[in-house]
């Protein structure tokens, strides 16, 4: 991880240098270009993995059905949810392998973000330092609405309490940490929302189109 986090430092430090090159130099804009950057080359895994999750939603009532059906055979439920999937063209462990393999890249970014040096001026827009929290509060409040329109992009029509209470908790809690964390990473994890965000529209509009 500690590989990973330096290699995240060493990025942005680049990506800063070229826009000093260009005569606009900015973290903020380095880290911006980063995050769009590693969305780029994650949008494979991304799209794979919310197919995958599309799809086990497709098949969640006929699941729900079986469940009911044999609840008291466990070895007749896991055969008949066998066939389901073979039927169905589904693997459920399919969203599995992307998420593994983006989790320690998203930890490294995390930490290579928020314990990054910030050598020179490392102001931007109406802050003063994004290596200090958002004095305004605004970043913060992005923080929060993105995380929730996400999440509400992605989580599947469900009666489900305790998922609508994690629709609105976790996008507080993600807005109340944002509170004390530097202002780069809190520009990170927005612009990383907003890309999420855009990626999942459209690919839910191509489904439609198909």
């Amino acid at each position: 991880m500690e590989f990973l986090s330096s290699l995240v430092g060493k990025v942005v430090a680049f990506i800063y240098e070229l826009t000093r090159a260009l005569g606009e130099p900015s973290y903020g804009l380095a880290i911006i270009i980063m995050t769009i950057l590693i969305k780029i080359i994650l949008y494979p895994l991304t799209k794979r993995q919310i197919a995958s999750t599309k799809a086990m939603t497709r098949i969640q009532p006929r699941m729900k059905e079986l469940q009911m059906r044999y609840r008291d055979d466990k070895m007749k439920l896991n055969e008949e949810l066998s066939k389901l999937y073979k039927k169905e063209g589904v693997n459920p462990l399919a969203g599995c392998l992307p998420l593994i393999i983006q989790m320690p890249i998203m930890i490294g970014i995390f930490y290579g973000i928020r314990d990054f040096n910030y050598e020179g001026p490392a102001n931007f827009l109406w802050m003063s330092s994004i290596g200090d929290p958002d004095p305004y509060y605004i970043l913060p409040i992005l923080s929060a609405l993105t995380t929730f329109i996400q999440s509400k992009q992605t989580m599947p029509p469900s009666d489900n309490p305790s998922g609508k209470i994690m629709l609105y908790f976790m996008p507080l809690f993600i807005g109340y940490i944002s509170l004390k964390f530097p202002a780069g990473l809190v520009l990170y994890w927005v612009v990383m929302n907003i890309m999420q965000i855009a990626q999942q529209f459209f690919m839910d509009r191509a489904g439609k189109k198909n």
